[in-house]
């Protein structure tokens, strides 16, 4: 059976890193994507007579249209970036995308991952008597942390490598 859309949960931190709150991201997204960006390398070797390709890394990132809608924390944090300017560390966040198509680790708990992401704003539009849209992207920076997410606690917890 195919996973649906609402089956992935996604989740801005609107706190701190030290006192994270979990905002929903939800409400006002028309659309959230993921394009993983694969990089590359291709070579054909003297005694080949095709091309062999490997991926030696990725730039993900997650593509976002949104109506504005000011009571959605994570939906007007992602939109200050670009109306305030903001740069650098203030335009990074901490991301969290929820596999809740997944069974639970336990109730409530799903498998999830935490990505560092830069906003990377494009536009703000809207004719008249429309509801303004914000399009632009979140940047993966690094690698992402692989864990879990309490869905009602919304707490994130690292797995540890085995």
């Amino acid at each position: 059976m195919a996973v649906i859309r609402y089956e992935f949960g996604d989740y801005l931190n609107t706190g701190t890193a030290e006192s994270p709150v979990w905002s929903l991201m939800g409400k006002g997204f028309n659309s959230l994507d993921e394009n993983s960006q694969a990089q590359t390398d291709t070579k054909a070797y003297i005694s080949d007579k095709e091309a062999s390709t490997i991926v030696k890394g990725y730039q993900t990132q997650f593509p976002y249209n949104m109506d504005l809608i000011p009571e959605e924390a994570a939906l007007m944090a992602v939109y200050k970036v670009g109306r305030n300017k903001l740069t650098g560390a203030a335009s990074m966040f901490d991301y969290v995308r929820v596999d809740l198509y997944e069974t639970p680790v336990e109730a409530g708990v799903y498998p999830a991952r935490k990505f560092n992401v830069s906003v990377v704003p494009d536009s703000s539009s809207g004719a008249g008597a429309e509801a303004v849209v914000t399009t632009g992207n979140l940047n993966a920076n690094g690698d992402f942390v692989e864990g879990t997410f309490n869905i009602t606690t919304r707490t994130f917890t690292e797995v540890e490598a085995a």
